[in-house]
Protein backbone atom coordinates (compact mmCIF):
# COMPACT_ATOMS: atom_id res chain seq x y z
CA UNK A 1 0.00 0.00 0.00
CA UNK A 2 2.97 1.97 0.63
CA UNK A 3 4.19 1.78 -2.70
CA UNK A 4 1.42 2.78 -4.15
CA UNK A 5 1.06 6.20 -1.93
CA UNK A 6 4.61 6.69 -2.91
CA UNK A 7 3.94 6.44 -6.46
CA UNK A 8 1.15 8.52 -6.90
CA UNK A 9 2.46 11.24 -4.65
CA UNK A 10 5.50 10.67 -7.00
CA UNK A 11 3.70 11.19 -10.82
CA UNK A 12 1.82 13.82 -8.84
CA UNK A 13 4.67 16.03 -7.75
CA UNK A 14 6.25 15.39 -11.31
CA UNK A 15 3.65 16.67 -12.74
CA UNK A 16 3.34 19.76 -10.68
CA UNK A 17 7.16 20.20 -11.29
CA UNK A 18 6.32 20.00 -14.58
CA UNK A 19 3.70 23.05 -14.45
CA UNK A 20 6.18 24.97 -12.59
CA UNK A 21 9.02 24.65 -14.19
CA UNK A 22 9.30 26.29 -17.82
CA UNK A 23 12.13 23.86 -18.86
CA UNK A 24 14.18 20.63 -16.55
CA UNK A 25 16.95 19.86 -18.52
CA UNK A 26 18.42 16.01 -17.31
CA UNK A 27 21.84 15.17 -18.41
CA UNK A 28 23.82 11.98 -17.84
CA UNK A 29 20.47 9.83 -15.97
CA UNK A 30 21.27 6.61 -18.60
CA UNK A 31 24.71 5.71 -16.86
CA UNK A 32 22.61 5.20 -13.33
CA UNK A 33 22.34 1.71 -12.74
CA UNK A 34 18.86 0.46 -11.77
CA UNK A 35 18.85 -2.84 -9.80
CA UNK A 36 22.43 -1.88 -7.83
CA UNK A 37 23.21 0.01 -4.72
CA UNK A 38 23.82 3.91 -5.41
CA UNK A 39 24.34 6.82 -3.09
CA UNK A 40 23.62 10.50 -4.44
CA UNK A 41 25.49 12.99 -3.75
CA UNK A 42 24.27 16.33 -4.50
CA UNK A 43 24.92 20.09 -3.93
CA UNK A 44 22.05 21.37 -2.20
CA UNK A 45 20.86 25.25 -2.97
CA UNK A 46 17.69 25.24 -2.91
CA UNK A 47 15.58 23.22 -0.15
CA UNK A 48 12.94 20.64 -0.50
CA UNK A 49 12.95 21.44 -4.48
CA UNK A 50 15.94 19.70 -4.61
CA UNK A 51 14.75 16.72 -3.33
CA UNK A 52 11.65 16.77 -4.85
CA UNK A 53 13.82 17.24 -8.61
CA UNK A 54 15.92 14.59 -7.41
CA UNK A 55 13.05 12.25 -6.61
CA UNK A 56 11.00 12.19 -9.89
CA UNK A 57 14.32 12.74 -12.24
CA UNK A 58 16.82 10.12 -11.31
CA UNK A 59 14.81 7.52 -12.70
CA UNK A 60 15.06 5.15 -9.15
CA UNK A 61 13.05 4.86 -5.96
CA UNK A 62 15.59 6.75 -3.42
CA UNK A 63 15.69 7.27 0.39
CA UNK A 64 16.33 10.25 1.22
CA UNK A 65 18.85 11.65 4.01
CA UNK A 66 17.19 15.04 5.84
CA UNK A 67 17.85 17.51 8.07
CA UNK A 68 15.46 16.60 11.59
CA UNK A 69 14.80 19.85 11.60
CA UNK A 70 11.81 20.03 8.86
CA UNK A 71 10.18 16.30 11.25
CA UNK A 72 9.10 18.21 14.35
CA UNK A 73 5.55 18.72 13.77
CA UNK A 74 3.86 14.71 13.92
CA UNK A 75 1.86 15.27 10.25
CA UNK A 76 4.82 16.59 8.18
CA UNK A 77 7.26 13.74 10.17
CA UNK A 78 4.30 11.52 8.63
CA UNK A 79 4.20 12.84 5.75
CA UNK A 80 7.88 12.90 4.83
CA UNK A 81 8.56 9.05 6.32
CA UNK A 82 5.60 8.44 3.56
CA UNK A 83 7.74 9.92 0.66
CA UNK A 84 11.10 8.01 1.99
CA UNK A 85 12.71 10.86 3.82
CA UNK A 86 14.81 10.26 7.17
CA UNK A 87 16.16 12.56 9.13
CA UNK A 88 19.28 13.08 10.41
CA UNK A 89 20.51 14.94 13.20
CA UNK A 90 23.42 17.77 13.53
CA UNK A 91 25.19 19.51 16.40
CA UNK A 92 22.53 22.02 16.15
CA UNK A 93 19.80 19.83 16.30
CA UNK A 94 21.44 19.04 20.23
CA UNK A 95 24.14 17.29 21.22
CA UNK A 96 21.57 14.66 22.83
CA UNK A 97 20.38 13.76 19.39
CA UNK A 98 23.18 12.99 17.72
CA UNK A 99 23.67 9.48 19.24
CA UNK A 100 20.45 8.71 17.09
CA UNK A 101 22.70 9.21 13.64
CA UNK A 102 24.08 5.46 14.55
CA UNK A 103 20.85 4.35 14.19
CA UNK A 104 20.05 6.30 10.77
CA UNK A 105 23.38 5.38 9.49
CA UNK A 106 23.13 1.36 10.19
CA UNK A 107 19.55 1.71 8.53
CA UNK A 108 20.97 3.54 5.42
CA UNK A 109 23.63 0.80 4.88
CA UNK A 110 21.47 -2.53 4.97
CA UNK A 111 19.36 -0.20 2.42
CA UNK A 112 22.32 -0.14 0.15
CA UNK A 113 22.98 -3.91 0.69
CA UNK A 114 19.44 -4.59 -0.71
CA UNK A 115 20.47 -2.18 -3.88
CA UNK A 116 18.27 0.23 -3.01
CA UNK A 117 19.01 4.27 -3.95
CA UNK A 118 19.65 6.53 -1.06
CA UNK A 119 20.44 10.78 -1.40
CA UNK A 120 22.19 13.11 1.03
CA UNK A 121 23.18 16.38 0.69
CA UNK A 122 26.69 16.00 1.67
CA UNK A 123 27.11 20.12 2.43
CA UNK A 124 25.27 19.30 5.11
CA UNK A 125 22.48 22.52 4.57
CA UNK A 126 21.13 24.59 2.26
CA UNK A 127 22.31 27.65 0.33
CA UNK A 128 21.26 29.81 -2.52
CA UNK A 129 24.52 30.54 -3.11
CA UNK A 130 25.82 29.02 -6.78
CA UNK A 131 28.84 27.22 -5.24
CA UNK A 132 29.53 24.14 -3.60
CA UNK A 133 30.40 24.09 0.28
CA UNK A 134 32.59 22.55 1.62
CA UNK A 135 31.35 18.55 2.49
CA UNK A 136 30.74 17.05 5.99
CA UNK A 137 32.16 13.42 6.74
CA UNK A 138 28.85 12.32 7.59
CA UNK A 139 28.15 10.77 4.66
CA UNK A 140 31.37 9.20 4.28
CA UNK A 141 30.39 7.05 7.84
CA UNK A 142 28.08 5.29 5.81
CA UNK A 143 30.10 4.33 3.28
CA UNK A 144 32.93 3.08 5.51
CA UNK A 145 30.14 1.10 7.80
CA UNK A 146 29.24 -0.25 4.52
CA UNK A 147 32.74 -1.61 3.93
CA UNK A 148 33.09 -3.05 7.20
CA UNK A 149 30.08 -4.81 7.00
CA UNK A 150 29.41 -6.14 3.18
CA UNK A 151 33.31 -5.81 2.13
CA UNK A 152 32.10 -7.42 -0.89
CA UNK A 153 30.01 -5.26 -2.29
CA UNK A 154 30.53 -1.82 -3.67
CA UNK A 155 27.94 0.96 -3.73
CA UNK A 156 27.90 3.39 -6.89
CA UNK A 157 28.87 7.11 -5.00
CA UNK A 158 27.12 9.24 -8.00
CA UNK A 159 27.81 13.34 -8.05
CA UNK A 160 24.81 15.34 -9.15
CA UNK A 161 24.89 19.17 -9.90
CA UNK A 162 21.60 20.84 -8.99
CA UNK A 163 21.83 24.29 -11.60
CA UNK A 164 18.82 26.52 -11.51
CA UNK A 165 18.67 29.50 -13.62
CA UNK A 166 16.96 31.82 -10.89
CA UNK A 167 16.17 29.50 -7.78
CA UNK A 168 13.23 31.57 -6.38
CA UNK A 169 11.66 32.16 -9.21
CA UNK A 170 8.51 30.02 -10.73
CA UNK A 171 8.51 29.23 -14.89
CA UNK A 172 12.29 29.16 -14.65
CA UNK A 173 14.73 26.55 -16.05
CA UNK A 174 16.92 24.25 -14.06
CA UNK A 175 19.23 21.98 -15.24
CA UNK A 176 20.25 18.05 -13.58
CA UNK A 177 23.37 16.64 -14.14
CA UNK A 178 24.13 13.10 -13.14
CA UNK A 179 28.06 12.41 -13.30
CA UNK A 180 30.15 9.18 -13.29
CA UNK A 181 29.59 7.09 -10.50
CA UNK A 182 32.62 6.47 -7.97
CA UNK A 183 32.92 3.31 -6.80
CA UNK A 184 33.05 2.41 -3.04
CA UNK A 185 35.62 -0.20 -3.64
CA UNK A 186 38.34 1.75 -4.83
CA UNK A 187 38.73 3.07 -1.14
CA UNK A 188 38.63 -0.10 0.25
CA UNK A 189 42.68 -0.63 0.45
CA UNK A 190 42.81 2.82 2.45
CA UNK A 191 42.22 3.33 6.53
CA UNK A 192 38.76 5.29 7.76
CA UNK A 193 41.08 8.91 8.08
CA UNK A 194 42.89 8.65 4.79
CA UNK A 195 39.64 6.88 2.73
CA UNK A 196 37.33 9.44 4.69
CA UNK A 197 39.51 12.23 3.14
CA UNK A 198 39.89 10.90 -0.09
CA UNK A 199 36.20 10.47 -0.68
CA UNK A 200 34.88 13.95 0.20
CA UNK A 201 37.61 15.34 -2.15
CA UNK A 202 36.96 13.13 -4.80
CA UNK A 203 32.86 13.61 -4.47
CA UNK A 204 33.81 17.51 -3.89
CA UNK A 205 35.83 17.68 -7.41
CA UNK A 206 33.21 15.70 -9.07
CA UNK A 207 30.33 17.96 -7.52
CA UNK A 208 31.79 21.17 -8.52
CA UNK A 209 32.36 19.94 -12.64
CA UNK A 210 29.10 19.45 -12.37
CA UNK A 211 27.86 23.14 -10.78
CA UNK A 212 28.31 26.41 -11.38
CA UNK A 213 30.98 27.13 -8.81
CA UNK A 214 31.54 30.47 -7.88
CA UNK A 215 34.92 31.29 -5.48
CA UNK A 216 33.71 32.74 -2.45
CA UNK A 217 36.23 35.29 -2.75
CA UNK A 218 34.48 38.24 -4.81
CA UNK A 219 31.52 36.46 -4.96
CA UNK A 220 29.80 39.09 -4.94
CA UNK A 221 31.22 40.98 -7.98
CA UNK A 222 31.60 37.99 -10.02
CA UNK A 223 27.66 36.96 -9.52
CA UNK A 224 26.95 40.75 -10.58
CA UNK A 225 29.22 40.52 -13.94
CA UNK A 226 27.59 36.93 -14.92
CA UNK A 227 23.79 38.42 -14.84
CA UNK A 228 24.70 41.55 -17.00
CA UNK A 229 26.33 38.95 -19.35
CA UNK A 230 22.89 37.09 -18.84
CA UNK A 231 24.81 33.51 -18.55
CA UNK A 232 23.02 30.07 -18.76
CA UNK A 233 23.90 29.11 -15.54
CA UNK A 234 21.88 25.67 -16.24
CA UNK A 235 25.24 25.11 -18.36
CA UNK A 236 27.62 24.98 -15.74
CA UNK A 237 30.87 24.27 -17.90
CA UNK A 238 30.24 27.07 -19.73
CA UNK A 239 29.56 29.40 -16.98
CA UNK A 240 32.75 28.04 -14.92
CA UNK A 241 34.61 28.27 -18.02
CA UNK A 242 33.51 31.84 -18.06
CA UNK A 243 34.82 32.52 -14.59
CA UNK A 244 38.39 30.89 -15.50
CA UNK A 245 38.90 32.72 -18.79
CA UNK A 246 37.96 36.32 -16.28
CA UNK A 247 35.05 36.79 -18.80
CA UNK A 248 36.56 36.66 -21.83
CA UNK A 249 34.85 33.85 -23.27
CA UNK A 250 31.37 33.78 -21.95
CA UNK A 251 28.46 32.47 -23.88
CA UNK A 252 25.43 34.81 -23.64
CA UNK A 253 22.16 33.78 -23.04
CA UNK A 254 19.56 35.05 -25.16
CA UNK A 255 16.43 36.68 -23.59
CA UNK A 256 13.01 36.18 -25.31
CA UNK A 257 10.42 38.27 -24.37
CA UNK A 258 6.97 37.03 -24.50
CA UNK A 259 4.47 39.72 -25.79
CA UNK A 260 1.79 36.96 -25.08
CA UNK A 261 2.95 36.22 -21.74
CA UNK A 262 2.37 40.01 -20.72
CA UNK A 263 -0.98 39.83 -22.54
CA UNK A 264 -2.78 36.29 -20.53
CA UNK A 265 -0.51 37.60 -17.38
CA UNK A 266 -3.70 39.73 -16.17
CA UNK A 267 -6.07 37.04 -17.18
CA UNK A 268 -3.99 34.28 -14.77
CA UNK A 269 -3.82 36.71 -11.83
CA UNK A 270 -7.66 37.51 -11.85
CA UNK A 271 -7.86 33.67 -12.08
CA UNK A 272 -5.77 33.07 -9.34
CA UNK A 273 -6.23 36.12 -7.26
CA UNK A 274 -7.28 33.70 -4.06
CA UNK A 275 -4.40 31.51 -3.85
CA UNK A 276 -1.78 34.73 -4.87
CA UNK A 277 -2.98 36.52 -2.17
CA UNK A 278 -2.62 33.61 0.23
CA UNK A 279 0.85 33.24 -0.85
CA UNK A 280 1.58 36.81 -0.85
CA UNK A 281 0.06 38.55 2.41
CA UNK A 282 -0.12 34.79 4.57
CA UNK A 283 2.77 32.43 3.22
CA UNK A 284 5.36 34.60 2.47
CA UNK A 285 6.17 37.56 4.83
CA UNK A 286 6.29 33.91 7.40
CA UNK A 287 9.52 32.62 5.41
CA UNK A 288 12.46 33.36 7.38
CA UNK A 289 14.74 31.47 4.78
CA UNK A 290 15.49 32.53 1.62
CA UNK A 291 15.99 29.34 0.21
CA UNK A 292 12.56 28.30 1.15
CA UNK A 293 10.74 30.42 -1.04
CA UNK A 294 10.43 27.87 -4.35
CA UNK A 295 9.66 25.36 -1.84
CA UNK A 296 6.58 27.14 -0.33
CA UNK A 297 5.58 28.30 -3.92
CA UNK A 298 5.65 24.95 -5.04
CA UNK A 299 3.36 23.64 -2.27
CA UNK A 300 0.81 26.44 -2.64
CA UNK A 301 1.13 25.22 -6.62
CA UNK A 302 0.20 22.27 -5.68
CA UNK A 303 -2.35 22.65 -3.50
CA UNK A 304 -4.01 25.32 -3.12
CA UNK A 305 -4.20 26.27 -6.62
CA UNK A 306 -5.96 22.78 -7.37
CA UNK A 307 -8.26 23.38 -5.03
CA UNK A 308 -9.53 26.65 -5.80
CA UNK A 309 -9.80 25.75 -9.31
CA UNK A 310 -11.80 23.16 -7.82
CA UNK A 311 -14.16 24.93 -5.78
CA UNK A 312 -14.69 27.62 -8.79
CA UNK A 313 -15.45 24.34 -11.39
CA UNK A 314 -17.88 22.83 -8.83
CA UNK A 315 -19.47 26.26 -8.65
CA UNK A 316 -19.95 26.25 -12.79
CA UNK A 317 -21.46 22.75 -12.59
CA UNK A 318 -23.69 23.69 -10.45
CA UNK A 319 -24.70 26.82 -12.50
CA UNK A 320 -24.50 25.55 -16.00
CA UNK A 321 -23.24 22.31 -16.69
CA UNK A 322 -20.30 19.54 -16.72
CA UNK A 323 -19.25 19.96 -19.70
CA UNK A 324 -18.75 24.05 -18.94
CA UNK A 325 -16.89 23.32 -15.96
CA UNK A 326 -14.37 20.73 -17.60
CA UNK A 327 -13.74 23.18 -20.51
CA UNK A 328 -13.18 26.07 -17.56
CA UNK A 329 -10.35 23.35 -15.84
CA UNK A 330 -8.69 22.60 -19.33
CA UNK A 331 -8.45 26.31 -20.39
CA UNK A 332 -7.35 27.34 -16.82
CA UNK A 333 -4.54 24.46 -17.43
CA UNK A 334 -3.50 25.21 -20.59
CA UNK A 335 -2.96 28.73 -19.83
CA UNK A 336 -1.14 28.24 -16.40
CA UNK A 337 1.17 25.85 -18.76
CA UNK A 338 1.68 28.18 -21.34
CA UNK A 339 2.87 31.20 -19.08
CA UNK A 340 5.17 29.38 -17.04
CA UNK A 341 6.44 27.75 -20.32
CA UNK A 342 6.78 30.95 -22.35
Amino acid sequence: MNKIVLHTVRIYIQLGLFFYYKKIIVNGKKSIPKDQPVLFLSNHQNALIDALLLATKSGRLSYFLTRAGVFKKPLVSRLLHSLNMRPIYRVRDGWSTIAKNKSVFSNTVNLLHDNKAVTIFPEGNHNLERRVRPLSKGFTRIILEHRDTYPKQSIHLIPVGLNYQAPKAMGSTVSIFFGEALASKSYNHLDDFIATKQIKQDVFNSIISLTTHIPQSNYASIVEKLNKLNVDFTNPNSVNHCIVSQFKTCQVKRVKQSNFKVLIKPILYLLLCVPILVWRHNIKPKIKEAEFLSTFRFAISITVVPLWLFVISAIIWLAFNFVTSLIFILGSLILILIYNKA
